[in-house]
């Protein structure tokens, strides 16, 4: 079966949801009208309409001017003074630059689709910085949200708020003021923006326009009144404490070199509305809320005509112009209106105004806009992540949409966490918080547009160039930066949320089609360090075991694979798979469409394991390639693991493990997507266990053959036995090995006449365990290490070659206990024939022997979790073939989960 080609970026993460995006307001985002997510059934107009002007243009302008612009220049000027408040202006729109920058360049690489920040980014860094930085974005528009309705609110009682605080005659004054009057307004206003998020939306992206012309009508008129208006006197009343009531002389000058020279210096003082003294930090929160919306026309993407164009051009423009309207603003007031009035008046604008209603007009479109775009844009952005599945169950009724694709419930999410947000009563309060989580979403998209850069992809090439790593960085650290002189607690506690979610992403392990950065960036490093990882550095003293683990079918073998995943101590572990056939006679090679089945057993069995699988006329000519090919640079196996040969029926793993069983990863598996391999097919494409009957596709030959061809090619071999009776290697397994025994006989059991115990093939022996032994679930497990000895004969050498492997034990720094095993009993029945050498298999050894040897291995090792033994060097000859498997099998018959070994590698060091 062949799989499908990888869905493109604009895939979603499960098959059964999409997560495209498309903006249909003038600076939200808003859910696709795509086919698939219009259930109306009507025809979805062309989304690609919009030019830079009306698509960019008009949505960044509007969002960048929101209500700081009316409400809180004359609170910045006055309190850190025009120099300090220029130096912020040119501090928060640096940042924001660079930040427009990395959007302009990653808008730019390719045909970028609708989606706005949360799709750049969970798209370039992947579901986890996607998820959680998408989180904190919803979270960052829901506060703004709440914070435009506080200032629209309070410049309605600027004007009808009955009390001290009222700017206008008297009969206007009909609203009563207090916190509990604040949040009983607010929750009216947020009540109007709920009712047009939910039927009316498309009427508010069809009025930005016309918003914007308000807008521009109401600055300009600020401008003329600095010109038109004569001098004037106020006296502003607050409400002090203790219900006294405090006066304040306020004076409007025109222009004047005194009162532009007064207010070139800060005097940071009391703030009338938090009853908190102010400070640059406090200030530059509040300015800084007015450069959120850079990102306006870039969440138009999906119906911008020619997005690549548009997206630069347009939102560098709106940058440029806000920041000279408000360059051009700070100096005007001044140098026309005096400390006291910018300090103590928020709504002085309407006060030195040719016409007040001109201002009033401007602050409630630019505020109920603000606030309904923040509304709209935030509950898209929830839309998107609840589409995605990024967090499970809560996020899940968020999906819910109307015949009109508008997505309700993610509306009434938004409008009632908005809703708590307004129960701060006071802009400034909320001002901090919004400032730093937009600070960590501009860091977000500076972040990946660095890993696109580092990662050097040849894919990635915008077609905007202005920009480079360093100023990606330069915006990060910018971001980070100011985020803590803003506020300390609100930066750490966001970035410790972002922590936490980021945590629970990669512990759900969503798995997309995105692509994902890390990959890249991963490939990137991997390839300089392997090429500096020199074979010829090598070092004993830091020998590790390097494994290619020969399968045949993953059904019998899974015990084994599980083991040898304990056994590898953080070295290379490869799953080596030889398919038989020639590919002259196919039409493709099968071997690649089988790729995606075995890293799907690998993601099952929780093993951190690469997979190589050939194609080959024979199993042994298979395992020769791999031997050869399989890894990179210094990073080959140096050791590889068969199975045993025998004629017992293997137990099928599948229908043991719960990993395995359909009905416990139902659940599990629901909207998760698996690359095309669901548990059906995996099942279905590793063929039955073989029977008793069935025919073997490896003759021992062949078997024996592969064992002398590793040894050849200096590679250690290991053999596997009854690795299929060994329980608790399984990921969910809590076993820590203290009820565990490894035992080891480092002897060769089938030449009697070799006593050496300290051959590179015994240290292997021991190395091995005591790699193991280091191992997670083998850490408490007791060693032993069991010497044989001839007690009966005169030669007493064996007493010091005891105290010898001793002393070689504490060198090695290896804990484990000796036991003596006198073996007078078995060497009796074996019996050297004339001419034979001991370093030579001896093909005659009785059954007599072997019994006695498994016996004896019986006695003393029967109840070890896992035992070592000694593997003879296979005979040269074919023909001894047969015998040498016999003696084996005879040897390890009955005693459960046992690894013979053969070393070739010296890979014990005693000094430091």
């Amino acid at each position: 079966m062949k799989l499908s080609a990888m869905p493109n970026e604009r895939s979603p993460l499960i098959t059964s949801g999409i997560c495209g995006l498309t903006l249909t307001t003038a600076t939200c985002i808003t859910a696709s009208d795509s086919p698939q997510e219009s259930g109306s059934g009507k025809t979805a107009q062309d989304p690609r309409r919009l030019n830079t002007f009306f698509g960019v243009m008009v949505p960044t302008i509007l969002s960048m001017f929101s209500i700081i612009l009316f409400l809180r220049t004359g609170f910045v000027v006055g309190h850190a003074g025009l120099l300090q408040g220029l130096l912020m202006l040119v501090v928060a729109y640096t940042i924001i630059s660079l930040t427009v920058l990395s959007i302009c360049a990653i808008s730019t690489n390719g045909a970028i689709q609708g989606g706005g920040a949360y799709y750049m980014i969970s798209r370039s860094l992947g579901p986890e910085f996607g998820g959680s930085i998408g989180l904190m974005f919803f979270l960052a528009k829901v506060f703004a949200c709440g914070e435009y309705v506080l200032g629209l609110v309070e410049a309605i009682l600027d004007v009808f708020g009955a009390g001290p605080e009222s700017s206008v005659s008297e009969g206007w004054r009909v609203l009563p003021q207090g916190y509990w009057y604040t949040v009983l307004y607010s929750s009216v206003v947020l009540l109007l923006c709920l009712f047009v998020c939910l039927v009316g939306a498309h009427i508010y992206s069809r009025t930005a326009f016309v918003i914007l012309l308000v807008v521009t009508v109401s600055l300009l008129s600020v401008f003329i009144s600095t010109v038109a208006v004569k001098p004037k006197d106020f006296v502003i009343s607050h409400q002090g404490p203790g219900n006294q009531t405090l006066h304040y002389n306020a004076s409007y000058t025109g222009f004047s070199a005194t009162t532009l020279r007064n207010n070139l210096g800060s005097s940071y003082s009391l703030d009338y509305s938090t009853n908190s003294v102010m400070s640059f930090a406090t200030v530059f929160a509040v300015m800084f809320t007015s450069c959120t919306g850079i990102m306006a026309g870039a969440n138009m993407s999906g119906e911008l005509k020619t997005p690549s164009i548009s997206i630069p051009k347009g939102t560098i423009i709106a940058v440029f112009y806000t920041f000279t309207v408000y360059v051009l603003l700070f100096i005007f007031v001044s140098a026309t209106c005096n400390r006291t009035l910018l300090i103590q008046d928020y709504g002085f604008l309407q006060r030195i105004n040719i016409w007040p209603p001109f201002v009033a007009i401007g602050i409630y479109c630019a505020s109920l806009s603000a606030a309904m775009c923040a509304m709209i844009g935030a509950s898209r952005i929830l839309h998107a992540l609840a589409l995605d599945h990024l967090f499970g169950l809560p996020l899940a009724p968020a999906t819910v949409t109307s015949n009109s694709g508008n997505p309700w419930v993610a509306v009434l999410y938004t409008w009632g966490l908005a809703q708590c947000v307004v129960f701060a009563g006071q802009l400034n309060a909320v001002a901090s918080l919004v400032t730093v989580f937009y600070l960590l979403a501009y860091a977000a998209v500076d972040l990946a547009c660095l890993a696109l850069e580092w990662a050097s992809a040849p894919n990635f090439r915008p077609t905007f160039q202005l920009f480079s790593w360093h100023t990606c960085l330069l915006g990060i650290l910018s971001c980070l930066v100011m985020m803590f002189v803003i506020n300390p607690v609100y930066s750490s506690g966001s970035i410790v949320l972002l922590l936490l979610l980021l945590l629970f992403l990669h512990y759900r392990s969503p798995t997309s089609s995105w692509g994902y950065i890390s990959q890249a960036l991963i490939f990137h490093q991997v390839r300089k360090y392997l090429l500096m990882l020199d074979v010829r550095k090598e070092h004993v003293k830091f020998w590790r075991p390097q494994v290619l683990l020969m399968v045949s079918n993953p059904r019998s073998s899974c015990q084994l694979i599980l083991f040898v995943n304990q056994l590898k101590k953080g070295g290379l572990y490869v799953l080596g798979h030889v398919q038989l056939g020639d590919l002259d006679s196919m039409p493709s090679d099968p071997v690649q469409t089988q790729y995606n089945f075995w890293l799907s057993l690998v993601d099952k069995l929780g093993v951190k394991a690469f997979v190589d699988l050939t194609l080959s006329p024979s199993v042994r000519q298979g395992t020769q390639h791999l031997l050869r090919i399989t890894g990179l640079g210094g990073m080959k196996p140096n050791t590889l693991i068969l199975g045993f040969y025998d004629s017992s029926t293997p137990d099928d793993f599948f229908l043991q493990d719960s990993a395995f069983c359909r009905s416990s990863v139902e659940e599990g598996s629901k909207g998760e997507y698996n690359f095309g391999v669901d548990l059906p097919s995996l099942q279905a494409h590793f063929p039955p266990v073989r029977h008793v009957e069935s025919p073997r596709w490896l003759s021992p030959e062949e078997y024996v053959g592969i064992i002398s061809d590793a040894i050849k090619m200096n590679k250690n071999v290991c053999l596997g036995r009854y690795f299929f009776q060994l329980q608790g290697e399984g990921k969910d397994s809590k076993v820590d090995g203290s009820e565990r025994t490894i035992d080891v006989w480092p002897l060769n059991l089938l030449q009697p006449g070799s006593r050496d115990y300290q051959d590179v093939c015994s240290l292997f022996l021991l190395q091995m365990a005591c790699v193991l032994n280091m191992s997670s679930k083998w850490r408490h497990a007791r060693m032993r290490i069991f010497l044989n000895v001839e007690t009966g004969s005169c030669d007493q050498g064996w007493v010091v070659n005891e105290e010898t492997f001793r002393e070689l034990l504490r060198k090695l720094r290896i804990r484990a206990s000796i036991k003596i095993v006198p073996w007078d009993s078995v060497v009796q029945h074996y019996a050297l024939p004339e001419g034979e050498r001991c370093g030579e298999p001896t093909p005659g050894v009785s059954e007599d022997f072997l019994s006695a040897v498994n016996c004896m291995l019986m006695e003393h090792s029967s109840q070890a979790a896992v035992r070592f033994l000694y593997l003879p060097r296979p005979p040269a000859g074919r023909n001894q073939s047969q015998n040498y498997l016999a003696h084996l099998e005879a040897v390890t018959r009955g005693l459960g989960p046992t690894l013979l070994i053969h070393g070739v590698t010296p890979v014990t060091y005693t000094d430091l």
